[in-house]
């Protein structure tokens, strides 16, 4: 049956997931909190696979304002026109997805079942929000060396890959926030991190979902696909300012607020649970 507090649970936990997916601040880190006072009143199965798969409905928006930039086909007089360029593209980011999918995927339950509880996730707020801050200060001096998609070579994707699979092992990451710092860290942009990083998510969160999604099965009631699909429109939607928001911000600044925000964030996450224990 369907219930009207649990929509609007769902509202406010696809809000979340719009906001926290893009932006560098975890957004596990995030929904680890929301669902301390948001509790979805569904199984357990379908909470884990909701919370992954919602996120679906985030790389639509990617898709959505980047298509001309992730399509590789075009049409001009008649005939179909191959862009050489976005291929390129998609070869470099199947290169930056190989260490995850080597790793990450056959061991996620055992990284689910070891790590994802609140002090690994407030650990890697804190460690990834004290790298950008330190990371920005010394690119204050340096010139990127890479300025453009096109100049994102196979080493450069597969160490950015790199950065991509310890998000994947250590919830509280951000696999946005990791694979910028990773990019930074090797003389990306600011511009062409954040976008390659939009890219990147594409095959990796739809595979994720798509991952979840055999796990959980077919098996769900009326109420389960109203708040999937509620969700996954919510998180577009978001999504979609988002994203114009975070590529308007960086061209005039860097990302150390977000550093700050993961530092805070993580020491709020350690102090709540940290006294959520001593009260029990």
């Amino acid at each position: 049956m369907i219930k009207f507090i649990e929509i609007i649970k769902v509202i406010v936990l696809g809000i979340v997931e719009g906001i926290t997916e893009w932006l560098p601040i975890s957004s596990t880190g995030h929904m680890i909190l929301i669902d301390e006072f948001i509790k979805l009143d569904v199984t357990p199965e379908f909470k884990d696979m909701f919370f992954v798969v919602i996120q679906f409905g985030a790389i639509i928006a990617v898709i959505a304002q980047f298509w001309n930039k992730l399509w590789p086909f075009g049409y001009k007089e008649h005939k179909i026109v191959i862009k050489k360029s976005i291929f390129n593209m998609w070869f470099h980011v199947i290169v930056s997805c190989l260490p995850a999918a080597i790793i990450g995927v056959p061991f996620d339950d055992f990284f689910t079942a070891h790590l994802y509880n609140y002090v690994v996730v407030a650990i890697a707020l804190i460690v990834f929000g004290i790298a950008f801050i330190i990371i920005e200060n010394r690119n204050k001096s340096i010139t990127p060396k890479i300025n453009s998609i096109s100049a994102i070579d196979y080493k450069t994707a597969f160490i950015i890959g790199l950065f991509q699979l310890i998000a994947a092992i250590f919830p509280g990451t951000s696999r946005s926030g990791a694979t910028i710092v990773g990019a930074l860290l090797i003389g990306v942009s600011r511009t062409v991190a954040a976008e390659y990083t939009f890219f990147l998510a594409v095959p990796v969160m739809m595979g994720a979902s798509a991952l979840k999604l055999v796990k959980y099965g077919l098996n769900y009631t009326v109420a389960e696909v109203v708040y999937l699909g509620l969700g996954m429109i919510v998180a577009f939607t978001v999504s979609w300012f988002v994203i114009k928001y975070l590529m308007a911000y960086i061209k005039k600044h860097d990302f150390k607020v977000f550093g700050w925000y993961r530092i805070v964030l993580g020491v709020i996450v350690l102090g709540y649970f940290a006294v959520k224990t001593m009260l029990k």
